[in-house]
């Protein structure tokens, strides 16, 4: 049974619709699936009505990006209610937010000498306030005008912490991200920390009431995925997982490249069972 809680759509930084993500889904044999687009919960509603229709379950999910002593730190929530009004009004002061930090970047990659049609990007989400835009699609332009050869370069040349493009956003801090994914029914997970490298900042989400770590992701081997089945326990954590499925083609990746294993799914369903928070309304 494949099941991957980690994939994004068109609604953020996902190259495929909602019904193109679900065509997929379907065609590599996905039981389960949630879409966690950044900052958005645009494309919840679609993904479910056409999972239904091919036989998935299809949770409501979304990653949110939190900020810890400069730092961006990604919350994923999962059977949360993407309606709820106090989660909706922080959304879009999340979005609003990238609009910005985006105006920012393209301000610098132009002074680096490599100009971007930035209202090209800020026009899309002009058109449609729940879409989600950030850093990758600054990249998939710098690609387009021929700068750099795919996204990857283009962060880690350009975008990345530290680069000669980066700029820093303002953001809620985890624990308050936390709190609002609870508000609205849901379970908090923090997302690949293997690739964010915040393993000191565990113990401080998991006493403040973090429910999972997410330690099936597809940047992390063996060697990781062992560690953080361990911090989990040792937190009394439980666990998540999924491809993180963007559709880019500078990674070779495909929905349910990396899965949750049946008994942790079983788990999380148990928590709502179990009577956590309410999300078994929105499950």
């Amino acid at each position: 049974m494949s099941i991957d809680l980690h994939l994004h759509t068109t609604a953020s930084d996902g190259r495929r619709t909602p019904r193109e993500l679900v065509d997929l889904a379907r065609q590599v044999g996905l039981r389960v699936m949630a879409v966690t687009d950044h900052d958005t919960t645009a494309a919840v509603v679609d993904v479910r009505q056409y999972a239904a229709a091919c036989g998935i379950d299809a949770i409501s999910g979304i990653e949110i990006t939190s900020v810890h002593e400069g730092v961006d730190v990604h919350i994923l929530g999962y059977f949360l209610d993407p309606d709820d009004k106090q989660l909706s009004s922080f959304l879009a002061a999340q979005r609003a937010t990238r609009l910005q930090r985006v105006k920012a970047i393209a301000e610098r990659v132009t002074e680096l000498g490599m100009p971007i049609d930035v209202e090209r990007i800020l026009l899309e989400a002009r058109r449609n306030p729940n879409r989600s835009v950030g850093r990758p699609q600054v990249a998939r332009a710098l690609v387009a005008q021929g700068y750099v050869a795919d996204t990857r370069e283009a962060f880690e040349m350009w975008l990345g912490r530290g680069r000669p493009a980066f700029v820093e956003r303002p953001g809620a801090p985890p624990s308050d991200v936390v709190a609002l994914i609870q508000a609205a029914g849901g379970l908090a997970a923090i997302a690949h920390p293997g690739r964010t490298a915040i393993d000191d900042l565990i113990p401080q989400l998991a006493a403040s009431g973090l429910d999972a770590i997410e330690v099936y992701h597809s940047d992390h081997d063996e060697v990781a995925i062992a560690h953080y089945a361990h911090v989990a326990k040792q937190h009394n954590l439980l666990v998540t997982g999924g491809s993180d499925y963007h559709g880019d083609p500078a990674r070779d990746l495909l929905p349910g490249s990396s899965t949750l294993p049946l008994q942790e799914w079983e788990r999380l369903r148990g928590r709502l069972r179990d009577g956590h928070g309410g999300q078994a309304r929105h499950s």
